[in-house]
């Protein structure tokens, strides 16, 4: 299917008319170039007056609303509105982004302003705090927030001659801010009597701290410092919206059309009055102004820009006109002449030229113009209006021709017959009425089949149908003139259209998302010739698509531009341009068409790069003829990381599980076991669904990674080193380019990267944060400072990092679909690729974001999947790797070749100094040249190359490779199989590392007196592997089906195995040839166990309630045991081999007499007497205490007991292996636990002399060996335990002291109600109670505690006049907070004073004078004091408060007090 492609022609945007001057001020300046840069809609405009051009910023995807010019008056900076609006920084030159500012505003970006020296960036939001924010702009990172004021700011401002002060104003306030460290504290202005408290509406600093303001009554307020000194009445007649600062002085504008100039002081020097002037009008009203040496730019309320030259100020040039306020609806374009036509609730309709790119004629109607139509001949143009009349005017004057109304609603389509001789109107009123041109519009005919509004129309190229389009998406056909409605099919097959610009209709159905309302595309427009048509919608997109475009979800190019509403959108007569407009934005757009041909001489100019994807092919709907995915590939895509429950959620659900744990602590519980384990070896490597995880370290070395572990593995020695820091599965692996840091990224709901060091096997530095579920793709930049990290959230964020600081430097949305791989350019640290399906993305870092633009294809194909990418020698040479065993070649963004590398997916690919290798699902490692020309050499994997010193089995020839890397004169290569292997260079290979494929494993067995396990997986393979040093796999075998359970028999020779179809089979240990084989039952089989001594029975139980007991001398079934009411978890037998304990998926603790089946009721006094064979249940007073506190959220899956009965090991849902004393009598036993596995843990189980514990985790696939270690053997080690659960409140619990201080609560006072109820009389009305001195008279003098009064205290007052209090000066505190604080009383300047602090306060004790001073910047409850104890920051002390804020205070001079 063709047609749902999108077409290869494009549209280029060419000129914007109109200026965003409703609801915005100041953002309209000159920039160095002499350029004009301001806003309309979502896009910037920098238009050159000397050249008539304009040059258009794109970044944006909603309403630029602020707009602020760097003081080298280069670089621009604009905010935008939306749910997560931004700020991008971006260069008027060359219209690039330079920095995008996000993540911290929401609603939308108010004001903007550059410090002097252009480094800080400062914002005000529109959300409810009206938030204002500093930002290091390059850097894209915040420096400090605070929230601005309760209601909205207005203009903010940096102060220019005093660093770190700003001003911002607003409704009713101003407020003049400092920055100080990261914290913004402001200070409100005081209007004092010198002026009335109003709203503030702009301002401009000035020297010696004074600061102009202008007010809605049309003052200037002046300030000094934060007091209002003088006011300049009459400034203006109205509210003063623009203050704009210059060299020579000071420009204001206001609401009464005014501009004035003032020189320094704010002495007027001119006024300018707009509306006097030839291009003026009554109620002109000025929102913007910029003055530069003797020009002025002055942008109005009604979208036009003039210029003014100072010596001739009564004749500005009006440079910018557009429409205002209400809605744009209506277009029309001349039929013959490249003019287009519109209207807009401004009752203005205007006409523009194409060519000149200007307006030519304008004309004020009385009515709102929501529609409009040019007849055949270009003489006359009709006009709908809002309250049901048309109007027809001369297109060559404007006059009037004629005016009628016959409805009482808004008109909304008109459409001229071809012939001429027709008007259809069409209304809100469900009716499209005729008129014949020629009897001077007098109505024919009616067409009232429609039961809701007229939206569209299009006549027939005989001028003889009629076709509707109405608001409940009906489509009509009328016979004309009389409006007869056709509905006979036949008849209707025929017509040729004249037009199209109907939305709903057969030709195109393709123009609606496959799930849509019908309501959101606003208009269309055909272009037959062309074969495209072009429609607008309510997203703020204009879509080129094909003509006709049939099927539903049809491929487009989309263009952005408009923010919101397009509600026009039509061909100019000659189909070189299309023009369309914005409803809410009064924007005119107009787009030149590209056709193919066209397209392929400027294949060299790079897209459009955009924050959001612009003119992608792309589109909402998947792409029909895509190749069918790799079934690989597809398995992967499906894997979904997300748990029920993560680690990070234990302390919440324990926290839950209070009540419980009360009860417990009452109880005294067991201690931990003395004895620990230590992880040893893990047998595995994911390769099932990760890539290029596997390297070789500076030391020879080999890292890597399964579970929740990484491994570094060394090959002379055969011993592996683990990093235990991550607590799930690792899902990535890169190495530093040192090759001694790697950096893992894991699974979690707040997911972490460790960065660690591969010697020490330390932790360097934890990353959090910013990825949701888990991270799936990390890489380091080539110097090895940044960090590239995927996330998995549904948007594969993509985040950079300075890894050593743990600073997040950039972020973006990466994909909806995932991400396969990340790389860093290796020569601009700034650049990066990331690959995935259907993607292939160029990104380059602007401050707080990046900036993506798609693979350029262009003729030699469409995007497919990609599984991997490297950089080749320069730094615009990159290749990836396909789905379809391609390897594709860009330069820049663009495709140059494609080379075919392999049979199905190209997995991996590794740069070499020259060349490269890549290695492919066919099992192949191939080495190519450095261009990509040449296949030097390919190593098959095959079991016959195989070198003798192999660790292992290959499990089948050609495995599909998912990592390979290089050094030390070998390749690495790692399998999906979970295989790694080292190929020699001259052929042979070595198998190092394996484990089970995907699929979870849970049977896992330990031979009776050998060093020796065997495993049986999902993954349909049975595996013997050695313990001993030597950690291979001894034997495999393939089975028909995956398995759940294994055992060995007593004497070692025979492994009994269940599997997952209710059959089981009985194979000799050594050989793994089948002895005999059974299928009684259908569900899988659970768990398999030989009878002790001889081993003369199997018991066999399934998931389908049952345990079957085997004799396995005459190999007949002897018994059946039923009664379970679930499906059977564990089983055990008694010494004597009569007696069988079964746990059920019901938690029921079961027994049964063998060889019969017959259920036994045991009282559990007498089963801790039975001797048990082996001990494998996780029921029963025996182990009640392995349960832990949130048994309702995991199951513990798996428990062993060592020989001598003291320790029993647990595996659990949770991936932890715990060790417990046996017996764990009582609730929630003590342990120690371990952390390696990722989710659970399925199988646990001591070797026979219980040197090794041995566990399998189920997904993670591995197999892990744990050395036992005796209580005496302790070095310290990090992976030795946690001890438990809870908290050690019965281990002696706290000092009453502790206890209460650790239970206070430091609630915000003023949010908590009143702490002391008042009630009562105030002291001095109260009626005194005399004392018993008093009672009897008694008189004795005043005994005082307090030192004796000063002198100037004892004069008599009496008589004086009481001056006014003016303020108080704190001047004595009496008090120290001791009671819960600590740490809090230090020496300064050698012993001379005392710092301490009591209440909010900080405290500076003089010793020898007794006096003290204060800080008094906190506004709360001072808990902590700190000094700065290094000689380059003497008296700097640190003071933290019960809120959110830490200051830092410096105490400088103590004689003036505190700063």
């Amino acid at each position: 299917m063709a047609d749902r492609s999108a077409p290869s022609c494009h549209l280029r945007l060419e000129w914007v008319y109109g200026y965003r001057g409703h609801q915005c001020r100041n953002n309209l300046y000159y920039t160095a170039a002499k350029e004009i840069v301001y806003f309309v809609a979502g896009v910037g405009v920098v238009y050159s007056p000397r050249e008539h051009r304009q040059k258009f910023y794109l970044g944006h995807q909603d309403d630029i609303i602020s707009l602020a010019l760097h003081p080298e008056r280069v670089l621009v900076a604009t905010g935008q509105v939306g749910k997560e609006p931004y700020i991008c920084v971006w260069d008027s030159y060359t219209v690039q982004t330079v920095s995008v500012l996000k993540d911290v505003h929401t609603h939308g970006i108010a004001c903007l302003a550059f410090d002097l020296d252009g480094q800080r960036l400062v914002s005000v939001g529109l959300d409810s705090k009206n938030t204002v924010c500093v930002w290091d702009w390059r850097k894209g990172k915040l420096l400090s927030m605070a929230p601005g004021h309760t209601d909205r700011i207005f203009d903010i401002s940096w102060d220019l001659y005093q660093p770190n002060k700003l001003v911002s104003c607003g409704v009713k306030h101003i407020k003049f801010w400092s920055l100080c460290g990261n914290s913004l504290t402001p200070k409100r202005g005081v209007f004092g009597k010198t002026g009335d408290l109003q709203t503030i509406l702009c301002l401009a600093c000035a020297r010696d701290e004074v600061t102009y303001s202008g007010a809605l009554n049309g003052d200037i307020y002046v300030w000094k410092g934060i007091n209002l000194v003088r006011t300049i009445q009459g400034a203006h007649a109205a509210g003063i919206f623009s203050m704009n600062a210059c060299e020579e002085g000071f420009a204001t504008g206001g609401r009464d059309g005014c501009v004035r100039l003032w020189d320094l002081n704010f002495k007027p020097i001119t006024v300018i009055d707009l509306r006097e002037t030839d291009q003026g009008y009554k109620g002109l009203s000025v929102r913007s102004v910029c003055w530069r040496g003797d020009h002025i730019l002055v942008g109005t309320q009604d979208s036009e820009i003039f210029e003014i030259v100072v010596h001739e100020r009564n004749k500005p040039f009006l440079i910018m006109q557009g429409h205002c306020e209400g809605e744009l609806w209506a277009l029309a374009v001349h039929p013959t002449k490249p003019l287009a036509m519109t209207g807009s609730d401004d009752r203005s309709v205007r006409i523009w030229s194409l060519i000149d790119h200007a307006l030519i004629a304008r004309c004020n109607m009385e009515e709102p113009i929501r529609c409009a139509a040019v007849s055949t001949d270009g003489i006359h143009l009709a006009l709908g209006m809002k309250d049901g009349s048309f109007t027809v005017l001369r297109v060559r004057d404007m006059t009037e021709v004629v005016h009628i109304k016959d409805r009482k609603e808004a008109i909304h389509e008109l459409k001229y017959s071809p012939d001429g001789n027709f008007l259809a109107v069409g209304s809100n009123d469900s009716s499209v009425d005729i008129y014949g041109v020629v009897q001077r519009y007098k109505k024919v005919g009616e067409c009232i089949g429609s039961l809701s509004f007229i939206t569209h129309m299009d006549w027939s190229s005989d001028s003889k149908y009629l076709q509707t389009n109405d608001g409940n998406g009906k489509r009509l056909f009328y016979r004309m003139p009389g409006g007869k409605e056709v509905t006979n099919k036949e008849e209707l097959k025929g017509i040729q259209w004249a037009s199209w610009t109907c939305v709903s209709g057969l030709e195109v159905n393709g123009i609606w998302p496959k799930y849509s309302d019908i309501n959101d595309i606003n208009s269309v427009d055909a272009n037959f010739i062309g074969q495209v048509m072009v429609t607008a919608d309510d997203y703020g997109i204009v879509k080129l698509f094909r003509y006709p475009c049939l099927r539903k979800g049809a491929k487009f190019k989309k263009y952005l531009g408009h923010s919101a509403h397009v509600t026009n959108v039509r061909w100019s007569h000659d189909h070189q341009w299309v023009v369309s407009i914005g409803g809410a934005d009064h924007s005119v757009f107009q787009w030149k068409f590209v056709p193919d041909r066209k397209l392929k001489d400027t294949l060299h100019i790079a897209p459009q790069e955009s924050l959001v994807d612009s003119n992608s092919d792309e589109s909402d709907s998947d792409q029909s003829d895509v190749p069918e995915l790799d079934s690989e590939i597809e398995q992967e895509t499906q894997i979904t990381y997300r748990r029920q429950v993560y680690k990070e959620d234990l302390p919440q659900l324990k926290e839950q599980c209070k009540e419980k744990r009360k009860s417990a602590a009452s109880k005294r519980r067991e201690r931990a076991p003395g004895n620990s384990i230590r992880l040893h070896f893990v047998h595995g490597y994911r390769g099932y669904d990760c890539r290029s995880n596997l390297f070789y370290t500076q030391t020879g070395e080999i890292v890597y990674h399964v579970a929740a572990v990484g491994v570094v593995y060394n090959r002379q020695q055969n011993t592996q080193r683990f990093y235990l820091g991550h607590d799930d599965d690792i899902l990535c692996l890169a190495i530093h380019p040192l090759k001694d840091y790697v950096a893992t990224g894991q699974v979690g709901r707040d997911s972490s990267i460790h960065i660690w060091d591969t010697e020490t096997i330390k932790p360097l530095s934890v990353l959090k944060g910013y990825h949701q579920y888990g991270v799936c793709a990390v890489d380091f930049s080539a110097d090895g400072k940044r960090l590239a990290s995927v996330g998995i959230d549904d948007n594969h964020t993509i985040v950079l990092w300075d890894w050593k600081k743990g600073e997040k430097l950039s972020a973006v949305r990466g994909s909806k679909d995932k991400i396969f791989v990340v790389k860093i350019n290796p020569y601009m640290p700034d650049k990066l690729i990331t690959v995935g399906i259907k993607h292939m993305k160029f990104w380059r870092r602007a401050g707080g974001g990046l900036i993506g633009r798609k693979g350029c294809i262009g003729a030699l194909g469409r995007t497919d999947t990609m599984m991997c990418a490297v950089y080749g020698w320069t730094e615009e040479m990159a290749f990836s790797g396909t789905s379809t065993g391609d390897v594709c070649i860009w330069r820049d963004v663009f495709l140059i070749k494609t080379v075919k590398a392999h049979d199905g997916p190209v997995f991996s690919m590794h740069a070499l100094e020259k060349g490269f290798v890549t290695g492919g699902k066919d099992g192949v490692v191939a080495l190519w040249d450095d261009t990509f020309e040449r296949c030097l050499k390919t190593y098959a994997i095959k079991r016959a190359a195989l070198a003798p010193g192999s660790k292992g089995l290959l499990l089948e020839d050609n495995p599909s490779i998912r990592a390979i890397s290089l050094g030390h004169g070998h390749i690495l290569v790692g399998t999906k199989n979970g295989e790694i292997l080292e190929v020699d260079k001259s052929g042979p290979i070595t198998l190092l590392v394996q484990g089970h494929m995907e699929g979870e494993v849970w049977g896992l067995a330990t031979h009776p007196h050998l060093p020796i396990c065997a495993t049986v997986s999902d993954d349909k393979t049975l595996r013997i592997w050695d313990l001993s040093p030597s950690h291979c796999m001894l034997a495999v075998r393939k089975l028909k089906k995956g398995g759940r359970c294994c055992c060995f028999s007593p004497d070692g020779k025979a492994l009994a195995v269940g599997l997952n179809d209710g059959s089981f089979l009985i194979v000799n240990a050594d050989t793994l040839e089948d002895l005999v084989s059974f299928q009684h039952r259908k569900d899988v089989i659970s768990e398999i166990r030989f009878s002790p001594g001889a081993g003369k029975y199997l018991a066999v139980a399934s998931c389908d309630n049952f345990v079957d007991i085997y004799n396995v001398m005459s190999s007949k079934r002897v018994g059946i045991c039923k009664g379970a009411s679930s499906y059977i978890t564990h089983m055990d037998w008694d010494i004597r081999g009569k007696l069988l304990q079964v746990n059920t998926g019901a938690k029921e603790q079961l027994f049964f007499e063998a060889p019969r089946g017959k259920k036994q009721t045991i009282p559990s006094l007498e089963v801790e007497k039975i001797g048990w064979a082996s001990w494998t249940s996780v029921l029963g007073s025996c182990c009640e205490g392995i349960w832990p506190i949130i048994g309702e959220v995991t199951d513990v899956t798996a428990s062993c007991l060592t020989s001598d009965s003291k320790v029993l090991a647990t595996g659990d849902d949770f991936g932890f292996v715990k060790l417990f004393r046996y017996p764990a009598k009582g609730k929630f036993g003590k342990f120690k636990r371990y952390v390696a596995h990722s989710t659970h843990v399925t199988n646990v189980r001591w070797t026979y002399d219980d040197s090794l514990l041995v566990t399998v985790g189920g997904a993670d696939t591995s197999l892990m060996l744990w050395t036992y270690e005796m209580e005496g053997h302790r070095d310290s080690r990090q992976c030795d335990s946690e001890e438990s659960d809870l908290d050690s409140e019965e281990d002696g619990g706290y000092d009453s002291d502790v206890t209460r201080e650790n239970e206070i609560n430091y609630t915000i006072k003023a949010l908590s109600t009143n702490i002391r109820p008042m009630f009562g009389i105030k002291p001095h009305l109260q009626q005194k109670e005399p004392t018993l001195d008093e009672r009897q008279g008694v008189v004795r003098p005043p005994v005082s505690r307090a030192l004796p009064q000063p002198e100037k205290l004892q004069t008599n007052n009496v008589g004086k006049k009481k001056r006014p209090i003016e303020d108080l000066i704190l001047e004595l505190v009496f008090g120290y907070r001791g009671k819960d604080c600590r740490n809090n009383v230090h020496y300064l300047n050698d012993g001379a004073d005392v710092i301490y602090h009591t209440a909010s306060i900080g405290i500076l004790y003089n010793v020898a004078t007794g006096s003290q001073s204060f800080y008094q910047e906190h506004n709360d409850d001072i808990l902590c004091l700190t000094v700065n104890q290094h000689p380059k920051f003497t008296n700097i002390v640190a003071t933290g408060q019960e809120t959110q804020q830490i200051c830092q205070l410096q105490l400088l001079l103590f004689t003036c007090g505190m700063q």
